[in-house]
């Protein structure tokens, strides 16, 4: 049975062609309007979204651009805009009913602390991209699904499950009981991603942007990896980093 959900607040905006057409698609019920620039470009993309809100019944309103600079605050919103329920998180006991219920394999992407609303968003499109369905996420020192989190991940955020625990090390501990192997991403580990067998069912752990994963954390991964560096910079931006992992991971099962 599924479990109660947690949201931040009533509504957030979503901004942009494909976060809202990606909205349109995945849960039409979860949008109470389309606001949309009476004039400017992608003219071709907002009819079709246009097209859909109406197949929808959903309510239009035709604004002046200036409102949607206000509304993005200044953001990037290409015309369009979404007011959408705020997002459902799921809950640690949601967690523990819903993670391998399936058989098969299954991976989990963890992320300990990411700050910024874009690397999230990114992130969240390249585990979407990957496959992944479920990620976990700490209520403390991590930013929420925000509308720069839903614009950055090109509307992925709305086909994900998003579980928000206050204890993030008590979630890991609770998806080992289930058979989860729990693997670092670190850039200290000697180990590199490339030269490791993965067990059918993980969770990725992806840490902070400049601090890592917390040794409190790092102390429940089974295993720590390593992306190998050849130049002269010694660490990537945390979501290329996580792309390039999650990619390996699905690289391993196709």
């Amino acid at each position: 049975m599924a479990g109660p959900v947690e949201r931040e607040e009533k509504s957030l905006f979503c901004f942009g062609v494909n976060p809202v057409a990606e909205k349109l698609r995945s849960a039409p019920s979860e949008i109470f309007e389309i606001i949309m620039a009476k004039k400017g470009q992608h003219r071709a993309a907002l009819r079709a979204i246009e097209e859909q809100a109406r197949r929808h019944g959903l309510p239009l309103r035709y604004v002046d651009a200036e409102i949607l600079d206000r509304l993005a605050q200044n953001g990037k919103h290409q015309g369009v805009a979404a007011r959408v329920l705020s997002y459902p998180y799921r809950s640690l006991s949601n967690l523990e009913q819903e993670a391998g219920a399936e058989p098969g394999a299954d991976s989990i992407l963890c992320l300990d602390g990411i700050t910024d609303p874009r690397n999230l968003g990114a992130l969240l499109r390249s585990a979407e991209g990957a496959g992944i369905r479920r990620v976990v996420v700490p209520k403390d020192r991590s930013v929420g699904v925000t509308p720069t989190v839903v614009s950055a991940s090109a509307g992925a955020v709305h086909y994900l499950t998003i579980y928000r625990v206050a204890n993030l090390r008590g979630a890991l501990l609770a998806l080992k009981k289930k058979g989860y192997w729990v693997v670092g991403l670190d850039s200290g580990a000697r180990e590199t991603l490339y030269n490791r067998d993965y067990p059918e069912r993980l969770v990725a752990v992806l840490g902070g942007e400049g601090s890592g994963i917390r040794p409190l954390i790092k102390s429940e991964c089974d295993f720590l990896v390593s992306i190998p560096m050849r130049g002269k910079i010694a660490s990537l931006n945390v979501s290329v980093a996580g792309g390039i992992f999650l990619y390996e991971l699905l690289r391993r099962r196709c």
